[in-house]
């Protein structure tokens, strides 16, 4: 194994001129020179930053190394930070961590900052969901005496144990990780630094930080290497946070030439319209009945969940798959859209989201007044009870298919003057985004009947913008200018939105021309 860092990232290699006679120029004066060099046209307006920590030893050090070494950096607004200097022979791992700090869920990607390569992976439930399952309540339980801390003791503490296990299971330690870059929502963002976060929820819904320094790791209770960082992005406001921003960046949405659009279903839906000339983006209530906690039989995805629902069409029979073809013990968002579109189509829904009790048959129960369709029954289910979906479930389903329908109509038509056949690409992100079939969307009316091929799957986009800028040396500067460009709609104000919501609570629409593909069996 030989020694990497030479090329374009955040570790290169450096040949510093040695000191001779008639020359004075101090050490870090050289060291910041061969810094300089070495980054060329990336240096920009900003200057380098050596901490006192490697200026203490950095005489013998360079002399030691006959004045070469490798060095780790970083980028942020302010200068091009340097985290540490390793022998130029050196074989020590350098190793970055990105963090997707979700409400729900946290993901881990570890990364090898030289080579580029992702080396684990790992997700776990977010433990701030034992004081409260939603933002609002963790906030209002950080400005009880002690809860800000207790709500950051329990995030960090399950980030570093999650991260020594993903170094520990790829045979590395956590004190080979130099930098960690994270993207969440405002309000977890602020609960993972300990920042006092009650005013974004109190009138006129201020933030206490949206562009936050480089941070040393050490300082907010990270586990890595002593002198690592970490970044974490900036948010745009109180309901429009950091993940939303590593989105853009992991889409490219900023270098497009033709308008895309970006949609990210979890909590709420957050969409973004635009191009490399402009962005409009916009957060509405569209994802809670998708995923577990509003309807009974919604979960996120675990083994034995339905997470695909297809309808046979010449038995009209409903057909499911199961996450690892365990036996069936609930249904996740991607699930509950199948299931909705095979109901639908099949005519055993009406156009209002109502069950018709003749074509569903023996499958529909009525049990204290409500009527439930009943998917899998409790002899082939893996709970032992049946598997159903409630007329409670469904009415909550076409309320989010429908609000997620009039954001995007209302974000992409009203606003930025397009039509939905005008986008090139139109992209799915988040989990819920990984399964979603887009026809089954576009048969309920969730999604604009557009051609399929425009659809492109994203996967968990914040994760993937903050595993970027650990690569991009440019990515940094992206990210300021997309910060810069994005003009945000608030949409809880819009009368528009409320009166074209009303419209699109049908199946798939009101207005049927707008969804020419979806065709109905009313056998």
């Amino acid at each position: 194994m030989s020694p990497k860092g030479s090329g374009n990232g955040f570790v290169r290699t450096l040949e510093i001129e040695k000191p001779v006679l008639g020359n004075n120029t101090a050490d870090a004066q050289r060291l910041e020179q061969a810094l300089k060099k070495n980054l060329g046209n990336q240096m920009g307006n900003r200057g380098v930053s050596i901490p006192l920590y490697l200026l203490q030893k950095l005489p013998s050090r360079l002399r030691a190394w006959d004045y070469k070494a490798r060095a780790i950096l970083f980028k942020d607004r302010r200068s091009w930070h340097l985290v540490d200097l390793l022998a130029p022979d050196s074989l020590q791992p350098v190793l970055g961590a990105a963090i997707d700090i979700g409400t729900t869920r946290i993901v881990i990607r570890l990364v090898d900052l030289e080579g580029g390569q992702t080396l684990g992976e790992v997700g776990f439930d977010n433990p701030q969901a034992a004081i409260g399952p939603d933002v609002l309540a963790r906030i209002h339980h950080s400005h009880k005496p002690g809860g800000l801390d207790q709500l950051r003791s329990l995030v960090m503490d399950a980030v570093n144990a999650n991260l020594s296990g993903l170094c520990r299971a790829n045979g590395w330690d956590t004190q080979d990780i130099y930098l960690v870059t994270g993207a969440g929502n405002t309000a977890m963002t602020h609960l993972f630094l300990g920042l006092e976060a009650f005013e974004i929820i109190r009138e006129p819904y201020i933030p206490c930080v949206n562009i936050l320094d480089t941070l040393l790791a050490r300082e907010v209770g990270l586990d890595i290497h002593p002198c690592g960082l970490l970044f974490l992005f900036p948010n745009i406001g109180s309901y429009f946070g950091g993940d939303l921003v590593a989105g853009i960046l992991f889409a490219g949405l900023d270098k497009k030439q033709a308008p895309c659009l970006m949609v990210d279903v979890g909590t709420n839906a957050e969409i973004v319209v635009g191009s490399r000339d402009w962005l409009i983006a916009c957060a509405g209530a569209a994802g809670p009945a998708l995923e577990g906690g509003v309807s009974k039989m919604g979960m996120t995805a675990g083994p034995g969940v339905i997470d695909r629902v297809t309808l046979d069409p010449s038995t009209r029979k409903m057909c499911i798959h199961t996450i690892e073809e365990k036996k069936p013990v609930g249904i996740c968002g991607s699930g509950m859209i199948d299931l909705a579109a095979a109901l639908f189509v099949s005519g055993r829904i009406d156009i209002r989201g109502k069950f018709s009790e003749t074509a569903c048959g023996n499958q529909l129960r009525k049990e204290d007044g409500l009527l439930s369709f009943v998917l899998v029954d409790r002899a082939n289910s893996g709970t032992g009870r049946d598997i159903v979906l409630t007329q409670v479930d469904l009415n909550s389903l076409t309320s989010s298919k429908a609000a997620m329908y009039t954001i995007l109509e209302v974000i992409v038509k009203n606003t930025a003057g397009l039509e939905f056949e005008a986008l090139e690409t139109f992209y799915v992100a988040g989990t819920f985004g990984s399964f979603i079939n887009p026809d089954s969307a576009i048969s309920i009316g969730m999604l604009p009947d557009i051609d399929r091929s425009r659809f492109q799957v994203l996967g968990n986009s914040s994760l993937g913008g903050a595993a970027l800028l650990l690569l991009d040396t440019t990515a940094h500067d992206r990210i300021m200018e997309i910060r810069q460009s994005i003009t945000y709609i608030e949409l809880n104000v819009n009368q528009e939105f409320m009166n074209m919501f009303s419209g699109a609570k049908f199946y798939p629409h009101t207005d049927r021309s707008r969804f020419p593909s979806v065709s109905i069996d009313s056998a």
